[in-house]
C-alpha cells in the first residue's frame, strides 16, 4: 500500500515524514516531487575499487545548466531534505525525467525507516542532455511498514548514510568489512 497525498500531508502534521523546502504544489495523489540541488559529483579516479574509499570531486551546476554525458557517471543530490520516521520512502524518476534518458539511481532506490538527510542520486543517461539545478528529477512514495522497528537507521551506529548533507555522497562501500 502507498500512501495518498491526504495520508502524507497528515503525516508531515504527526511529525513523521518532514520535507525541506516543502511546497503543496509538488504533492501529487500518492508522491512528493524532489528538485535536483546545485551540486554534482564525479569519481576522481577513472577505476574505481569497492575496498578502497574512492574520492569525489564537486561542481556546482551554474545557472545555463549542465550537460550530461552518457560516457560519465554523476553523483546529484536533491534540493530536499527529508525525514521519514514511521514508512519506507522509495524514490524514483519522474516520467519526464525518462524521457530524457536520465536515470536517477542505479540499484539505491529505496530508503529505511529513520532515513534523514538528502537523498544522493546516482545519475546516468543515454544521449547527452542538459540538466539545471532546482528541475524536477524524481518523486517520492511512502510505504507503510507492517511490525515495530527494532532499530531505526539513523539509531544504528553502522548507518554510513544517515544525516546526509545537501551535496551528494561517495560510495562507503569499503566501510564494509568483505
Amino acid at each position: 500500500m502507498i500512501l495518498s497525498d491526504l495520508r502524507i500531508l497528515e503525516e508531515i502534521e504527526k511529525g513523521t515524514i518532514k520535507i525541506e523546502p516543502y511546497d503543496r504544489a509538488d504533492l501529487g495523489s500518492n508522491s512528493y516531487d524532489v528538485h535536483l540541488g546545485k551540486w554534482l559529483a564525479t569519481y576522481t579516479d577513472e577505476v574505481l575499487d569497492a575496498k578502497k574509499h574512492n574520492t569525489i570531486t564537486y561542481f556546482e551546476i551554474p545557472e545555463e545548466g549542465y550537460v550530461l554525458h552518457p560516457s560519465g557517471f554523476y553523483l546529484g543530490v536533491t534540493e530536499e531534505y527529508t525525514e521519514t520516521h514511521a514508512h519506507v520512502p522509495f524514490l524514483e524518476g519522474k516520467s519526464s525525467t525518462g524521457r530524457l534518458g536520465i536515470d536517477i539511481h542505479a540499484t539505491a532506490g529505496k530508503g529505511d525507516v529513520g532515513f534523514c538527510g538528502n537523498w544522493t542520486l546516482e545519475i546516468s543517461c543515454k544521449q547527452p542532455v542538459r540538466v539545471y539545478r532546482g528541475m524536477p528529477i524524481g518523486q517520492l512514495i511512502y510505504f507503510p511498514v507492517d511490525g515495530e522497528i527494532g532499530v531505526k537507521y539513523n539509531q544504528k551506529g553502522n548507518a554510513k548514510y544517515s544525516g546526509q548533507p545537501n551535496k551528494p555522497i561517495e560510495s562507503m562501500m569499503w566501510k564494509n568489512k568483505f
